[in-house]
């Protein structure tokens, strides 16, 4: 090849070949600096779409996970209320053993019919302000729920539960409890037998929706897990690969340099042969 002044062929591949050292270096830079080896789209367009997909499914089922948690919470304020009333039922049977017995007077009795009236009054008000946010859960008025457990629409992916539990005082029966005779703390104690039959089923109710809700929360975690690794083997940077290549790059920048600083002298060469 002629000596060429206007023309400098080895400038221009030298800077070519510099332009590619340039961009595999800013690539290997941005992907080792975000932790991700899709750049831009054209790194993997495919890639990137399924990718895309996985994060926003990642991102929903994070966010089941949150209304899982909170169905759960909810349901064990109700179960702790119970717990409560549980406890109330049990000193009123205690109340009514020791009102039945003629080893105390009716001035006695009217001292445990006193206690019993405030436990019954405090397992009403127990009942009627145990809620979550704006929701009633023990007084027969939460009506139906529905929380959505999963990461796409459609009703497989909700649990629903009709929150019809009234552990009221009236609803229990423990609104009738006596102990001013003899007589009324025996019929006290079936009443109060009853209550506790009935409380425990209200238990059982939620145990049971708690046990499903808690499954939910187990499969989520898995599918949380799992996505995330499907997605981190398309999306995230392989460190030692891009290290690797940014100092190729490197290596191969300073040489493209040196090499386009002595192409640019190509064209004074041929200004000797003028002189």
């Amino acid at each position: 090849m002629g000596l060429r002044i206007q023309t400098n062929l080895p400038s221009i591949s030298a800077q070519r070949v510099l332009g590619i050292q340039q961009q595999r270096m800013t690539h290997a830079t941005q992907a080792l600096a975000s932790g991700s080896r899709i750049v831009t789209a054209s790194d993997d367009a495919a890639g990137l779409s399924i990718s895309e997909f996985l994060r926003g499914q990642i991102r929903g089922v994070a966010m089941a996970r949150n209304n899982a948690f909170n169905a759960v919470s909810a349901i064990q304020i109700s179960e702790g209320g119970l717990n409560e009333l549980t406890n109330i039922a049990i000193r009123l049977r205690e109340l009514g053993i020791q009102a039945a017995s003629d080893n105390i007077g009716d001035k006695e009795r009217s001292f445990l019919q006193e206690e019993a009236r405030h436990l019954v009054e405090e397992a009403d008000r127990i009942a009627k302000t145990t809620q979550f946010g704006d929701k009633k859960l023990l007084d027969g008025t939460g009506g139906k729920m529905t929380f959505h457990v999963g990461a796409f629409s459609g009703p497989e992916n909700t649990i629903s539960y009709t929150l019809d539990a009234n552990a009221t005082a009236s609803e229990l029966g423990l609104d009738k409890v006596s102990m001013n005779t003899k007589e009324d703390a025996r019929e006290a104690l079936e009443r109060v037998d009853q209550a506790l039959e009935k409380i425990g089923r209200l238990r059982a109710n939620f145990g049971a929706v708690q046990s499903r809700i808690n499954a939910a929360v187990s499969n989520l975690d898995i599918q949380y897990e799992n996505l995330s690794a499907a997605n981190s083997r398309i999306r995230d940077v392989d460190v030692a690969r891009e290290t690797a290549e940014m100092a190729s790059a490197q290596v191969l920048q300073s040489a493209a340099i040196a090499v386009l600083s002595q192409a640019n002298t190509f064209p004074s060469m041929a200004l000797k042969l003028i002189g």
